[in-house]
């Protein structure tokens, strides 16, 4: 009886433990709801990878998810005309600078930078893994209050039943036909919605202000997604 009420307690005490250290947005995010920023600036984001176009097909993929999530975010397109003027399209030497600037002649509340850390196709397999880490910055502050990064699989195979080793074949064929085709737009949009998931809701969401309590997300995370 010793030992089973020993072993209980165990298990309650390492439930516990496991409940006690998921930490809701609120706590894993506290800058987010002091500041509250309105309106982001997306930057260019830094490529680390031997895809030099993944840069510009990857930042026109953030606009959406900022807004869904209840931000007012700068058209890329007009953002990016501005910093090629200025010569702010590396945003290597903004990302732990001064971002002043950017509130001063935007009025940008917030800047969100995107580092593309990995980029690996395999077409026989089926799969697009990109690797990226996110960084929203104040403007006014310069404090981050925002940071997470991802490892995503983008799922592309196709699988039909039946057909034995020619069905093999003709799966396969296809699952190499669609990764081609599968471009970085779509993979980067994918990416952008699942690890972004757990940004707290800006002031054009119904969820602005009622999320604190959510459970947060980790801060580094490994997924695969259709």
């Amino acid at each position: 009886m010793k030992k089973t009420n020993l072993l209980l307690m165990t298990i309650i005490a390492v439930f516990a433990v496991s409940c006690s250290s998921t930490k809701t947005l609120s706590e894993q995010y506290p800058a987010m709801y002091e500041e509250r920023p309105l309106t982001i600036a997306v930057m260019p984001p830094i490529n680390q990878t031997t895809h030099a176009e993944a840069k510009d097909y990857f930042y026109s993929t953030m606009y959406m998810p900022l807004c869904e999530k209840g931000y007012y975010v700068y058209s890329p397109l007009l953002t990016m005309e501005m910093y090629q003027t200025e010569s702010a399209y590396d945003a290597e030497q903004f990302i732990e600078g001064d971002l002043s600037a950017f509130n001063r002649i935007l009025g940008a509340d917030a800047a969100m930078f995107t580092t593309i850390k990995s980029w690996k196709r395999n077409n026989i397999g089926g799969k697009l893994t990109v690797g990226v880490e996110y960084v929203l910055r104040s403007t006014k502050t310069g404090e981050t209050l925002y940071k997470r990064e991802g490892l995503i699989n983008v799922d592309t195979s196709i699988s039909s039943s039946g057909g034995g080793a020619l069905g093999a074949l003709i799966n396969l064929a296809a699952t190499a036909i669609s990764t081609a085709a599968t471009d970085k737009v779509v993979a980067g949009r994918k990416c952008n919605a699942f690890v972004l998931s757990d940004l707290p809701a800006g002031k054009y969401s119904y969820l602005y202000d009622k999320d604190q309590k959510n459970p947060a997300g980790k801060a580094y995370i490994k997924a695969t997604v259709k």
